[in-house]
C-alpha cells in the first residue's frame, strides 16, 4: 500500500492508493502523532509519500538550532547587512528578521577565489568552534564556481564531530547574502527535522519526503537538506490541481488551495507550474528550485478581529487546530472565517467535520456577536486578500486572470472561489474529486525527483556551455537512479538557464537561449532584438515517475451532480458554495466546473 500524506496547520490528511482517505486533527506539538494516526486510518502503509510543514514553522517560530558561521574573512556580517531593500517600503520602523547567527558565532577564516572560482589566497586555518554549537554552516566566497576550499574546510570540521552544511552542497549558485542565508537556514533547521523525520522514518518500510520543487526525495536525505522543505505540503496540491485543470480543459489556471491556516496560490500555463529560483520564508531569502507559490495567511481558521481604528482583520492569526474555530466545540472563543462561512450557510447546520462532532452553529454566532463583527464582512475581508494574492501570480507575472481557471481545492478552497472568479473575471471554478485533501493526493503522485543548478559566471563565453549543460543533465539522472526508485532508463530529465540581459540584475529560467526573448517580453512587457544576452546558471531536473497516477485510483465513494446556484454542495473532505447566477456541470474527468450564467 502506497499513500499520501499532507500534514497542515489545521488537519493531516492521508490518501491510499485504492482511493481511501482519512483526515484527522494535526497535532502541533508532536506533528508525527498525528500521522501516525491517519496512516492506522487507512489500514497502515509500505509507501508514505510525506509532505510536512517542520520546517516552514520552525523557521517562523524560531525553533532551530544554535548554528556558527564559517565565512570568507571581511563577510562576517552579510547576513545582517543584506540588501538595500526594505520589509515596507513606507514603514520606517519595519525591521528585517534578526539574523540566525549571533556575531560571536560567525567565524571567519583566511583565503580567497576569484570571481572565476580560481585561487589567489590560499585557505586559512580552520576556527574553533565553541561549545554548545548544534550546527554550522559554511559559505565562502565563489565556492558556486569553486568548492575545493570549503571542502577541505568540511573535511576538518566533520572529522571534529561537526554537523557541517556547505553551501556548495545546498545553493551552488552566485549572489553571496543570500547563498550565505540558504546555508545558515539548512544548518538551522537540521536539528529538528532531522528529530521529526527519524520518527517519520519508524511509521513504514519506506517514507519520502516532498520538496519545494514538487518532487519526492528519501526520508534521509530530507533529513540532511530540510530547508528543501518549505514548500513541501503545497508543492503537492499545485502538482494534482495542474492535472485535473488540464482533464477539464483549461491548461492555464492558477491553483488556489485554502486551509485551515493559510491560502496557497500558484500560476499554471500549458499545464506546467511555474517555477521559482527564489523566495522568501520569514522574511529570510531563500535560494533554491521550487514552485512559484504565493502564501498569505487566511484559511478558514483564520481569526477576525476589529483593529484599534476600528477596521476588521482577518488573519494571520490562526485558530488551528486547537481550540479551533468557536464552531468546532473545543473552547475557542474567538470568530474565524469557518464560524462565518457556517453562520452565512456556507456550510451546512448540520456538518460535521473529521475528528469533530456536528459544527456548533450557536457559538459561532456567540463569538461573532461577542466580538461585534458580521459573518458577511468576515468573507468580503478574507475574500479581498486572497483576491490580491492571485492578482500576484497572475497579473504580476503577465498572465490575465480572465483567460484563466481557478482552480479550487483545501477545506475552504471551494467555499470562496466563485467570490474570487467573480472579481477578477475568471471564466470558470473548477473543483477536483477528493479537493478537499488535494495535496495529499499529489504527494501520492508526485515523482521521485533531483534538481541541481550550478553557476555560470555571466562574463563567460558560451563556448563549452552545451558542455557543462550535458554534464549536469548526467549528474542528476545518475544521482536519481542511486536513489534506488528504478532503472536510469525511466528516467526524464529537463535542463533550463537562467539568462538576462547585459546589465540587468534579475533573470529569467527558460528552457533553451532561444526563447528567452519572448519570455522577457510577456513578463516585463519588452524586448531588446540584438541585445547581448548573458548565462547566469545551468539547471538540470530528473524525473521518475510515480507508480500511482491519478488516473489509477478508484472514483470517489460520493457522486457529483450539476447544480444551480445557490446552492451548498457537500463532500466528505470539503464543501462547496455554488452562489446565485452560477451553476456547476461534472466534466467527464469527474470535477465540477462552475461557470456564471443559467446551465
Amino acid at each position: 500500500m502506497r499513500v499520501g500524506v499532507d500534514t497542515g496547520g489545521t488537519f493531516t490528511d492521508v490518501v491510499a492508493a485504492d482511493g481511501s482517505i482519512a483526515k484527522v486533527p494535526s497535532t502541533r506539538a508532536d506533528p508525527a502523532a498525528a500521522v501516525g494516526e491517519a496512516l492506522a486510518a487507512v489500514g497502515g502503509a509500505d509507501v508514505v509519500a510525506h509532505g510536512t510543514t517542520v520546517a516552514t514553522n520552525a523557521v517562523l517560530e524560531r525553533r532551530g538550532g544554535r548554528v556558527a558561521l564559517v565565512i570568507t574573512a571581511g563577510f562576517a556580517d552579510v547576513i545582517e547587512i543584506g540588501r538595500q531593500n526594505r520589509p515596507s517600503l513606507y514603514d520606517p520602523f519595519a525591521d528585517r528578521p534578526a539574523p540566525l547567527v549571533p556575531r560571536e558565532l560567525r567565524y571567519e577564516v583566511g583565503g580567497r577565489l576569484d570571481a572565476g572560482g580560481a585561487e589567489i589566497e590560499a585557505l586559512g586555518p580552520p576556527p574553533a568552534i565553541t561549545a554548545g554549537v548544534e550546527a554550522v554552516a559554511v559559505c565562502l566566497l565563489h565556492s558556486d564556481l569553486n568548492a575545493e576550499h570549503e571542502r577541505a574546510l568540511a573535511a576538518v570540521l566533520r572529522a571534529e564531530g561537526h554537523d557541517v552544511t556547505c553551501s556548495s552542497e545546498i545553493s551552488p549558485e552566485f549572489r553571496e547574502y543570500e547563498r550565505t542565508v540558504t546555508t545558515v537556514l539548512n544548518a538551522y533547521l537540521r536539528p529538528p527535522c532531522r528529530q521529526y523525520l527519524d520518527r517519520l522514518a519508524d511509521l513504514a518500510p519506506e517514507v519520502v519526503v516532498m520538496t519545494s520543487a514538487a518532487g519526492l526525495i528519501p526520508v534521509d536525505e530530507a533529513a540532511e537538506r530540510p530547508v528543501a522543505l518549505m514548500l513541501s505540503g503545497p508543492a503537492g496540491g499545485v502538482l494534482a490541481a495542474a492535472a485535473a485543470a488540464a482533464e477539464a480543459g483549461f491548461p492555464d489556471a492558477v491553483t488556489f488551495d485554502m486551509g485551515g491556516t493559510s491560502t496557497d496560490v500558484c500560476l499554471v500555463l500549458d499545464g506546467r507550474a511555474a517555477p521559482a529560483a527564489q523566495r522568501r520564508v520569514g522574511g529570510f531569502p531563500l535560494r533554491l528550485p521550487s514552485l512559484d507559490i504565493h502564501t498569505i495567511g487566511a484559511g478558514g481558521g483564520s481569526i477576525a478581529a476589529l483593529d484599534p481604528g476600528g477596521a476588521l482583520r482577518v488573519g494571520p492569526r490562526s485558530a488551528g487546530a486547537e481550540p479551533g474555530p468557536a464552531c468546532y466545540g473545543r473552547g475557542g472563543t474567538e470568530p474565524t472565517v469557518t464560524d462565518a462561512d457556517l453562520v452565512c450557510g456556507r456550510i451546512p447546520a448540520d456538518a460535521a467535520f473529521p475528528g469533530l462532532d456536528r459544527l456548533d452553529r450557536a457559538a459561532a454566532e456567540r463569538a461573532l456577536v461577542g466580538a461585534g463583527i458580521d459573518a458577511e464582512g468576515v468573507i468580503a475581508v478574507v475574500d479581498e486578500a486572497m483576491v490580491q494574492a492571485v492578482r500576484s501570480v497572475s497579473l504580476a507575472r503577465g498572465s490575465d486572470p480572465r483567460r484563466l481557471a481557478l482552480v479550487a481545492f483545501g477545506g475552504a478552497g471551494p467555499l470562496h472561489a466563485c467570490a474570487m472568479a467573480e472579481a477578477l473575471g475568471m471564466p470558470a471554478v473548477v473543483v477536483p474529486p477528493r479537493a478537499g485533501v488535494l495535496s495529499a493526493l499529489g504527494i501520492l503522485t508526485a515523482p521521485r525527483q533531483v534538481d541541481l543548478v550550478r553557476s555560470w559566471p555571466a562574463t563567460a563565453e558560451v563556448a563549452g556551455l552545451d558542455e557543462a549543460l550535458d554534464d549536469l543533465a548526467a549528474q542528476a539522472r545518475h544521482a536519481l537512479g542511486v536513489a534506488g526508485a528504478g532503472g536510469e532508463a525511466e528516467v526524464e530529465v529537463e535542463v533550463a538557464f537562467d539568462c538576462r540581459y547585459a546589465g540587468q540584475s534579475h533573470e529569467i529560467t527558460v528552457a533553451g537561449l532561444a526563447g528567452f526573448p519572448a519570455e522577457h517580453e510577456r513578463r516585463n512587457g519588452y524586448a531588446r532584438p540584438g541585445a547581448p544576452v548573458e548565462v547566469t546558471a545551468l539547471r538540470a531536473t530528473a524525473r521518475m515517475a510515480s507508480p500511482v497516477s491519478l488516473g489509477d485510483l478508484p472514483p470517489p465513494a460520493t457522486s457529483r451532480g450539476a447544480a444551480s446556484g445557490p446552492a451548498v454542495l457537500s463532500e466528505p473532505d470539503c464543501t462547496v458554495w455554488v452562489p446565485e447566477g452560477w451553476h456547476a456541470e461534472v466534466h467527464a474527468s469527474g470535477s465540477w466546473v462552475i461557470r456564471r450564467g443559467p446551465p
